[in-house]
């Protein structure tokens, strides 16, 4: 509220001026009336009053402005702090949502892989597995057809052989029966035949003691004999009735028969027995040549090794002989003393550590400076553990120097214990007497000092 520029129709009296604070100055009334003494001070001291109190009000009016002020301030600088703070939270949470939402992809994307990788490892092997039953359905197919086409083949050759041993014995007969022709004894043309049966027979049964797994050899040689003495018989014969090719040409066809289908019986006791030809031969000693060669150059290779090995370890040797003589004299000088008299070198593993404990009374390795430090060491990480001083870590109280009696007073001057018989247990006698003489010596050692 603002006071009135006039009162009663006169003007109002200047206040007086507070702080920086200007009044504003109302336009003066010309001719102002003349009023009593006492009147005018009662109006000045009113006009006091009214200032005075338009004053405070007015001081109240601008504390509150200002405080309203202060407070606005205030709750903006807040405002703008909370707003700041939301700000910096919602950019460390859209941070932390990037980071989270790459991590979830980086995640993702290597869980992608690793299923990704884990069905490639899996379609590679069932590939894998799928082509190693093609490849072995394939191969015992190809075994199968082989062993078919080896059968086929071998029912053929028996065939044929057969066949061409009928042929021969035809070829041969005639000659060894016209031999054996007598119009007095026919029955004698039978022993022709009889020769030739007996080479049949013989290798049927050396065919079979091949299949069997038996000896054979008898069987063929049995065999081998009927058809010379088929041939003998046509070469004989033939050259004294007929001529030198019908001779020749009939014991070929005696031998022939039967040494073709020996022929056919010696491939499958080869194959029975698991005999290589001349080209698997030949090529199982190239192959044993190259790994001999191999295994030369191997042996080479790791005796090359070995003495590189035996040459690096010498030098590491002179090398830490050298360090141990300039690191440690004494200990080496008491090595050489020890090795001398066990017959070893200074450096062996039962010489050196010896005089290293003989010298420096610790193992190698250690030493009373290391030893010393790393008590300090341990020290300090105690303290550092518990929070005691370092100083006081180490101190334990003496036991001889403990009371044996309660205090019988508490504080810096408390008194000490006074004994009382009984109050502790006896010492044993022992220890009474080494006391005794303990004393005794402190007072004779005391005694000169007194006079």
């Amino acid at each position: 509220m603002t006071a009135s520029p006039q009162v009663n129709g006169h003007p109002r009296p200047v206040p007086p001026v507070l702080g920086d604070w200007q009044p504003i100055q109302a336009a003066p009334t010309p001719n102002p009336a003349p009023e009593p003494d006492g009147d005018l001070v009662a109006q000045a001291q009113a006009e006091a009053i009214r200032a005075q109190a338009w004053a405070d009000s007015e001081k109240q009016r601008l504390a509150a402005e200002a405080e309203k002020e202060a407070a606005l301030q205030l709750a903006a600088a807040e405002a703008d702090a909370i707003r700041v703070r939301a700000e910096e939270d919602a950019r460390k949470q859209r941070l932390a949502n990037d980071r989270a939402e790459r991590k979830a992809a980086e995640e993702q994307a290597a869980s992608d892989a690793r299923i990704a990788e884990h069905q490639r490892r899996r379609d590679d092997a069932d590939r894998a597995r799928e082509h190693a039953a093609r490849t072995d359905e394939e191969q015992q197919q190809s075994r199968a057809d082989r062993a078919d086409a080896v059968k086929k083949s071998s029912k053929r050759w028996r065939r044929v052989a057969l066949g061409f041993y009928g042929l021969c014995a035809a070829v041969a007969l005639p000659v060894q029966m016209n031999a054996f022709y007598d119009p007095t004894a026919k029955y004698l043309l039978i022993a022709p035949v009889f020769i030739e049966v007996i080479a049949l027979v013989a290798l049927v049964g050396a065919a079979a003691a091949v299949t069997a797994g038996r000896p054979h050899w008898h069987y063929r040689a049995v065999a081998w004999a009927g058809a010379l003495t088929a041939a003998s018989i046509n070469i004989v014969h033939g050259l004294a009735e007929y001529d030198a090719a019908t001779a020749f040409g009939t014991a070929l066809a005696s031998i022939a028969g039967p040494g073709m289908w020996d022929l056919h019986e010696h491939g499958r006791i080869r194959k029975r027995d698991g005999k290589l030809s001349r080209r698997e031969r030949r090529a199982a000693r190239k192959a044993a040549k190259a790994e001999a060669k191999r295994n030369a150059a191997e042996e080479a290779r790791r005796a090359a090794d070995q003495q590189a090995a035996e040459e690096a370890a010498e030098v590491e040797r002179l090398r830490l002989i050298n360090d141990r003589q300039r690191e440690f004299p004494r200990v080496w000088a008491e090595a050489v003393r020890i090795g001398a008299a066990l017959g070893k070198r200074p450096d062996d593993p039962a010489v050196w550590p010896r005089a290293y404990r003989n010298v420096e009374g610790c193992d190698p390795g250690e030493s009373i400076e290391s030893i010393t430090a790393r008590r300090k060491a341990e020290a300090r990480v105690t303290a550092a553990l518990t929070g005691t001083p370092v100083n006081t870590v180490s101190k334990v109280t003496n036991a001889q120097r403990a009371d044996q009696m309660p205090r019988a007073q508490r504080g810096p001057a408390r008194k000490p214990p006074k004994r009382q018989p009984g109050d502790t247990q006896r010492y044993v006698q022992a220890a009474r007497n080494q006391a005794a003489i303990a004393a005794r010596s402190t007072a004779k050692n005391a005694r000169p000092n007194a006079n």
